[in-house]
């Protein structure tokens, strides 16, 4: 075989004896392959030459990793589509990719695709365009095309070719929704025509080529028609774009316009000629890449996510360390939430309550979750069973000798914390980290109790523990960078994602979380329909309406923080603008929250929860109600700008910490990429005029900070065009 590329390149090719050509997609230096300007360059030679090339009778295209390619380089992308080029560079820089597959799958030479492992994305548009495709068997493998998860449709042929391989109806469910196939499941669709044992792959391939395919596609052959049928002169396909127009509206609504378009381009391009319908994508795709929500989705959910995980944040010079026995103080929700995770990850877990019974209820939480996965064949009885033996409830200190690091997760009392603190730091080795859970009091007051404040942090893990990935780490005014460091090894351990703020009163997402809260209640007192503020919030792309969510909290929770909050602070506190509705509600009502009976809402048994009817005497509503996206603004923009005062006063260090904190944290929509990507993408001078509009007619807490004024002078942004 010769080799006509050398090991350095990110596709090499090789051509046997009987004129096959075998390209092996491989980047240097990469973990999994990618699609970046490297690789289309590569790509483009290759295919010219496996087109022209009179020698060659066919072409393999395969990996050289365990997995084929995952789709394109995303902070490449980012920082492509960060610089806001005009509408047609970008539309002849990023249709490459489709234009050399159509060229290679109209070539007249067949062309099989041998997919070791992953194939997603433009990684499965590739094999989507060869003429026939084999799968390497692996339990892990999987196959989709999942772009609408960062704002974007696929852009390299896959809403054209797809549907013409499996039908419309089908594709369409791939394609917005973003679902990962295994390799069976995408064998049964027709996406994969033969599936082997790794080590027959490229054999395999070879057969295939020999047998004399005919290098056609099928949408390329006189007669064809999409399966199911599709446009308008089907009427049960019409329907199903009706429906599907009406239900991805309902859900994705005017904030995210990658479904949308991804309906649309499968509509308007599956009536016409492939070559059309391949402009009719081209032209979806460039639009999503000039607008803001692809940009924000990717920086914040994939390309800062991605760093954090990473650990970014980390101090270099400390030595990597791992949790091997974990201890934590409280078995309740949040106690028991971070032990099934840490004995999860393989962290032998001591779980410490004030009785048997509390202890054990906390192992329950663990037992509960995994009865359910070996039941959903998510882990094995095996598996399950470990993780089970690994979490050890107890009532006595003494079993938290050993430990590493302990998580207090107590109730939010100082005093008792203070006793937790004291007796397991008796029992503790020297060399061992404290952390708190706490969620709105300063660390730096809570490591006095501490008698090795350095080595005193806190954790603030998020409800339910299980489910949600972020993690809050909050440092200390004494707590070293060992300390941070060894923190940040333990959340990278049980697979969560940290972010990295300053110690200061509710730290940073309790802090603007209650700005979200507070606002609602805000419009409640000012006459505002409550039924508009929650839909509102939703239509926003708030998951829960700021009613509901006070609700869930409960409001006597957020009454006992205002007060503990008076109580420290004394002459410099400053109550929230709608602490008087707290009041209300806590003190003379008696509605504290959902799991005291009702709040804001009623919990009738059996059935939906519903906007409770006492509300409307206790605060009439106003004669003129405010349009929605007035609503939208006063909730969204308060948020943002209370994220910019934490950015100001250092409490958030890194604007990418504070977007991930938002939306990983409390839920903030996902297509403005964060709050701070929001202030952005609204512009800063339009913020502040904005701001300084609702400050005279909502109040001061609308009053845009001096940092944001100097920004929108000066043309600044938080996220530069690097993608940074």
């Amino acid at each position: 075989m010769k080799n006509t590329t050398n090991m350095n390149d990110p596709i090499r090719m090789a051509v046997d004896a009987a004129g096959i050509a075998t390209l092996t997609i491989d980047m240097p230096g990469k973990r999994m392959n990618v699609i970046d300007t490297a690789c289309m360059k590569s790509l483009e030679a290759l295919i010219g030459t496996v087109v022209d090339d009179p020698k060659i009778k066919g072409a393999i295209i395969t990996s050289g990793k365990d997995d084929f390619v995952a789709g394109a380089d995303l902070k490449w992308l980012l920082q492509d589509i960060s610089r806001q080029r005009p509408a047609a560079e970008l539309h002849a820089t990023h249709t490459t990719v489709s234009r050399l597959l159509r060229r290679l799958e109209t070539c007249g030479k067949p062309i099989v695709a041998a997919i070791t492992g992953t194939a997603l994305g433009g990684g499965l548009e590739i094999c989507l365009a060869c003429h026939h495709r084999i799968a390497a068997r692996s339990p892990k493998a999987r196959f989709g095309l999942p772009e609408v998860t960062i704002g974007l449709l696929p852009g390299a042929g896959g809403t054209q070719r797809l549907p013409r391989m499996i039908g419309v109806q089908r594709a369409l469910e791939l394609m917005t929704r973003g679902n990962h196939l295994t390799v069976d499941e995408a064998k049964a669709l027709g996406i994969i025509d033969e599936v082997v044992e790794p080590g027959d792959l490229l054999a395999a391939a070879t057969r295939w080529l020999q047998s004399g395919p005919e290098p056609v596609q099928p949408w390329d052959k006189r007669g064809f028609r999409v399966p199911g049928g599709t446009g308008f002169e089907n009427p049960g396909a019409s329907q199903l774009f009706m429906v599907a127009t009406s239900m991805t509206g309902k859900v994705a609504g005017d904030n995210y316009p990658a479904p949308m378009a991804i309906l649309s381009a499968v509509y308007e391009g599956t009536t016409v000629p492939i070559d059309a319908g391949l402009r009719v994508e081209a032209r979806y795709f460039t639009q999503l890449l000039a607008g803001p929500v692809a940009r924000n989705m990717i920086r914040t959910l994939f390309v800062n996510k991605q760093a954090a995980d990473k650990l970014v944040r980390r101090p270099a010079d400390v030595p990597a360390s791992r949790v091997a026995k974990l201890g934590i103080l409280g078995a309740g929700m949040m106690g028991a939430g971070i032990a099934y995770c840490s004995a999860g990850a393989g962290i032998r877990t001591v779980l410490l309550d004030r009785s048997t019974e509390d202890a054990g209820r906390g192992k329950d939480y663990s037992r509960r979750i995994t009865k359910k996965d070996v039941e959903k064949s998510r882990t094995t009885a095996a598996e399950a069973e470990a993780l089970l033996d690994r979490i050890v409830p107890t009532t006595e200190y003494r079993d938290l000798e050993g430990c590493d690091l302990v998580v207090e997760a107590v109730f939010e009392d100082r005093d008792i914390k203070r006793q937790v603190i004291g007796k397991a730091e008796a029992v503790l080795p020297a060399t061992a980290v404290f952390a708190s859970n706490t969620s709105t009091l300063p660390i730096t007051g809570l490591a006095e109790f501490s008698q090795r404040p350095a080595s005193f942090i806190g954790l603030h893990f998020f409800s339910p523990v299980d489910r949600m990935p972020l993690v809050e780490v909050i440092v200390g005014k004494q707590t070293t960078d060992a300390t941070l460091a060894r923190a940040l090894d333990f959340v990278r351990q049980i697979r969560k994602t940290p972010i990295v703020v300053r110690d200061s009163r509710g730290f940073y997402t309790s802090r603007v979380f209650a700005t979200y809260t507070n606002e609602g209640m805000a419009l409640l007192k000012d006459g505002v329909n409550p039924a508009l503020i929650e839909n509102a919030a939703v239509q926003a792309g708030m998951a829960v309406g700021p009613l509901a969510v006070s609700d869930e909290v409960t409001i006597e929770l957020i009454h006992k923080v205002a007060r503990q909050s008076r109580l420290d602070l004394g002459d410099a506190y400053q109550a929230l603008s709608a602490a008087d509705v707290v009041q209300e509600m806590v003190e003379r009502q008696k509605r504290l929250g959902r799991r005291q009976g009702g709040g804001f809402y009623d919990y009738p048994e059996k059935q939906k929860k519903r906007l409770w009817s006492g509300l409307s005497s206790i605060y009439p509503l106003a004669a003129a109600q405010p349009d929605v996206e007035e609503v939208k603004r006063r909730l969204l923009y308060i948020q943002a700008l209370e994220t910019a005062r934490c950015y100001e006063e250092g409490v958030i260090m890194v604007p990418a910490d504070a977007d991930i904190g938002a939306i990983f944290g409390w839920g903030f929509p996902t297509w403005t990429g964060g709050t701070l990507s929001l202030i952005d993408t609204v512009g800063l001078a339009t913020f502040v005029a904005e701001c300084e509009r609702m400050a005279k007619a909502y109040g001061p807490r609308f009053t845009p900070t001096e940092g944001l004024r100097r920004m929108a002078s000066r043309g600044e942004v938080f996220f530069p065009a690097d993608g940074g």
